[in-house]
């Protein structure tokens, strides 16, 4: 049975070969298994080389082969790191990865390292020496915010835009501007850079819902990318009509003062060049001093409000996944937060069907 699997020693080893570097070699042959597992899970080859390259350097850093290692040898390597959060993750995930393959007895490397070494890989990443994501941690600065604090930062941008609209300020144009891109970032529930990057020809009409005219479909060409990968593409449904009326707004009206005739950016300056993300985050930070929220909140926590909002109001968990990018469903619950009101409504609302369900056709119990 172990024969069969794909990536076993059985599939990789040749039978009756004498390595003159036995460890070395058998090294390479988990590697190589390793290797045709993940491509019969149809996985990219930038993400297996990724993972190789990760495995490698761990151990030439240890100086022993994966028979070998232990958990301090994990912990001395990420602490010795510098990296950032999402980077030490990451490198965690592609040891936890090869580790669980080689001590995974269907695939033989257990049996083989014991007879030909003398010893036995066990798994050495666990839940006390991992780092989780950044959302499990409560990072105040990606949260969600709740829907007053969303209506008081709103409030605050066009008030921005009202003023500055009554007094003729020269800081029209951008006040209108800031106010439809942070619409646009937590209506399409986007990153910072998936919102600068977008050109107005992103829009398109979705046949689905033509009532919502050119501003049905957000395609999203510029979004998180795997390491080693080019951006990825997601196709964005529009859901809050509001934000597609914000956004005609600005595209009839607004943008063609910015005399950017030349330019396809969506969001423009006052040069008429495409905005940078970093003066998204320079922009947020005056509207969410200007709402009176708390200082620790990035623009973030919009694409975390959005999903949290969705599912709140009873959206489909898959296609909420399916509008932000991710790959995974434990990403997109790791951004959602549900607030006491809609538990409560939750709750009213499972309580009617439990009652409903407990009384006859007759009026009497069932």
């Amino acid at each position: 049975m172990t024969g069969r699997v794909a990536g076993s020693a059985a599939l990789v080893l040749v039978d009756g070969a004498r390595p003159l570097r036995p460890e070395s070699a058998l090294f390479e042959a988990m590697l190589a298994g390793w290797r045709r597992q993940q491509l019969s899970r149809r996985l990219s080859e930038s993400l297996i080389g990724g993972r190789e390259r990760v495995v490698r350097r761990f151990q030439a850093f240890t100086g022993r082969w994966p028979w070998a290692w232990t958990s301090g040898q994990v912990e001395a390597f990420i602490a010795g790191g510098g990296w950032a959060h999402s980077t030490v993750r990451s490198y965690q995930g592609a040891l936890s990865c090869f580790l669980g393959f080689v001590t995974d007895a269907r695939y033989g490397w257990v049996a083989e390292c014991e007879q030909r070494v003398g010893a036995r890989p066990v798994q050495v990443c666990h839940e006390g020496n991992t780092a989780v994501h950044v959302a499990a941690e409560g990072r105040p600065a990606r949260r969600p915010l709740t829907r007053p604090e969303l209506q008081a930062f709103f409030d605050a941008a066009d008030d921005r835009v009202e003023q500055a609209g009554r007094t003729q300020r020269k800081g029209w144009l951008a006040a209108f501007r800031d106010a439809t891109l942070f619409k646009v970032v937590y209506g399409w529930g986007l990153r910072r850079r998936e919102a600068v990057m977008l050109d107005v020809g992103d829009f398109t009409v979705n046949p689905g819902a033509p009532q919502l005219g050119r501003f049905g479909i957000c395609e999203v060409r510029f979004g998180k990318a795997m390491r080693g990968s080019p951006p990825r593409r997601r196709a964005v449904a529009t859901v809050l009509p509001w934000t597609a009326e914000a956004l005609e707004q600005y595209v009839s009206e607004v943008r063609p003062r910015y005399g950017a005739d030349r330019q396809s950016a969506l969001l423009v300056t006052e040069r008429g060049d495409r905005m940078s993300a970093r003066s998204v985050d320079d922009r947020f930070a005056l509207w969410r001093a200007a709402a009176g929220l708390p200082p620790e909140l990035s623009v973030h926590c919009l694409r975390h409000s959005y999903v949290s909002h969705l599912i709140e109001d009873g959206v489909d968990p898959l296609f909420v996944q399916s509008q932000v990018g991710h790959s995974w469903a434990s990403t997109t619950a790791t951004y959602t937060t549900v607030g006491a009101d809609a538990k409560n409504r939750m709750l009213q609302t499972a309580l009617a069907r439990v009652l409903a369900g407990a009384v006859g056709p007759a009026g009497g119990s069932r």
